[in-house]
C-alpha cells in the first residue's frame, strides 16, 4: 500500500509559543501554538491525509475505508487506535497533572488511561521538568500541599537537556516547564488531571478547572522510577537505532539516518515514522514522499521493506505483540 504523509491538528494552550512553526515548519495560525498531534485518531484532534485520493481524509476515515489489517495483527487486541503522538512547545509551564490508568479511566471517563514517553527536542539553558516526589508522601499531606500552594517543594525536579528521554507510566505527577520542546509518543487518549495550575486563568477569564479528588484517586505518591528506560545505541547498516520506551500499546526507538536505512513493515504493526532533525526520502513499493523536521508518516502494515533516504533523525513507533 501507499506511505501517507499526515497533517496534524494543533492546539493553542497558553502556555504554548511559536517554535513548532519556526523550528519544525508546523502549518497554523494558531498563536500560541502549543500542541500538533501529527499521529492522532482521536476525536479532540485528528492527523489529516496530504496528497493522493485520499487528500484531506482523517486518519481515521481511512482506516475505516481500507480495514484495520492496515494497522496490523497487534492492533487487533485494542478497540481503538492505540497511539497518540505530538509535538509539544512549552514557553511556559504546563500544569501539574497526573494521568490515570487503564482501569480508572475506562470507568470514569470511557477512554484509555495514558502512558507517555517525552523525547526533549531541544530546551533553554537551566531547563527543568517535575517528575514524580523527591519522596514518599501521604495522601493527607498532598491535599494540604495542594490547598497551601507548596505542592511543589516535594516534587523530583529532573534537569533536561537535548536528546533525554522521560518514561512517565501513568500515575506519575509530572509537569513540562518552561522552555522545553518535546515529542511525545504516548496512549490514545487526552485525560489530564490538573491538580496545581499556577494561578492561571484560560481565555474566558476564569481559573482553569482543576481535577483534585480524581487526582487523589490515581497518583502513585512516591518516587517515580527515575531509572534510564534507553536501549543501546546498535549500529546497522545506514545508521544506529536505539530504543526509548515500550509499553503494552506502542514500541518507540529513535533511528538516525547517514544515508540509507531500510525498515520493515511486517504484518504485525504499521511503521509511524515522525522526523525531529534533517529531512530525506522514504520510499516505498508503490510511492516516494519527501520529508523534512515536524512531518509525519505512515506505512501500513504490510507494505514491506521501505527505505530512509538522508540525513536525519526520526522516531518510530510500532505496536508490539503480546508480552
Amino acid at each position: 500500500m501507499a506511505i501517507l504523509k499526515l497533517k496534524p491538528s494543533c492546539k493553542d494552550y497558553l502556555w504554548g509559543g511559536s517554535r513548532l512553526r519556526t523550528d519544525f515548519g508546523i502549518d497554523s495560525d494558531l498563536n500560541p501554538l502549543a500542541e500538533a498531534w501529527v499521529l492522532s485518531c482521536h476525536p479532540d484532534g485528528p492527523s489529516y491525509i496530504v496528497g493522493g485520493p485520499d487528500d484531506g481524509k482523517t486518519l481515521a476515515q481511512y482506516i475505516e475505508e481500507k480495514g484495520k489489517d492496515i494497522l496490523g495483527e497487534n492492533c487487533k487486541k485494542f478497540a481503538d487506535f492505540p497511539i497518540l503522538t505530538k509535538f509539544i512547545d512549552a514557553k511556559g509551564n504546563l500544569s501539574i497533572q497526573v494521568h490515570p490508568s487503564d482501569e480508572y479511566a475506562l470507568e470514569h471517563e470511557h477512554q484509555y488511561g495514558k502512558t507517555e514517553v517525552w523525547y526533549i527536542l531541544d530546551c533553554e539553558p537551566g531547563a527543568f521538568l517535575y517528575y514524580g516526589f523527591d519522596h514518599e508522601i501521604t495522601k493527607e499531606e498532598f491535599e494540604r500541599r495542594i490547598k497551601d500552594n507548596t505542592l511543589t517543594e516535594v516534587l523530583h525536579a529532573a534537569p533536561v537537556h537535548k536528546g533525554d528521554v522521560f518514561f512517565i507510566p501513568s500515575g506519575t505527577l509530572h509537569a513540562i516547564c518552561q522552555g522545553i520542546v518535546i515529542a511525545e509518543i504516548q496512549q490514545n487518549s487526552n485525560v489530564t488531571y490538573r491538580v496545581y495550575d499556577y494561578g492561571r486563568v484560560g481565555a474566558d477569564g476564569k481559573p482553569r478547572p482543576l481535577h483534585i479528588d480524581k487526582a487523589l484517586d490515581v497518583c502513585t505518591l512516591e518516587p517515580s522510577d527515575t531509572a534510564s528506560h534507553l536501549g543501546p545505541v546498535l549500529s546497522c547498516a545506514g545508521g544506529t537505532a536505539q530504543k526509548l520506551g515500550e509499553c503494552a500499546y506502542f514500541s518507540t526507538q529513535k533511528l538516525r539516518v547517514e544515508e540509507s536505512l531500510t525498515l520493515e513493515a511486517g504484518e504485525e504493526s504499521f511503521l509511524s515514522l515522525v522526523c525531529v532533525e534533517g529531512g530525506g526520502l522514504l520510499c516505498g513499493p508503490e510511492n516516494t514522499l519527501e520529508f523534512t523536521a515536524g512531518e509525519s508518516l505512515l506505512v501500513p502494515a504490510g507494505t514491506g521493506k521501505v527505505s530512509l533516504r538522508g540525513d536525519c533523525t526520526v522516531i518510530q513507533t510500532t505496536v508490539p505483540g503480546q508480552a
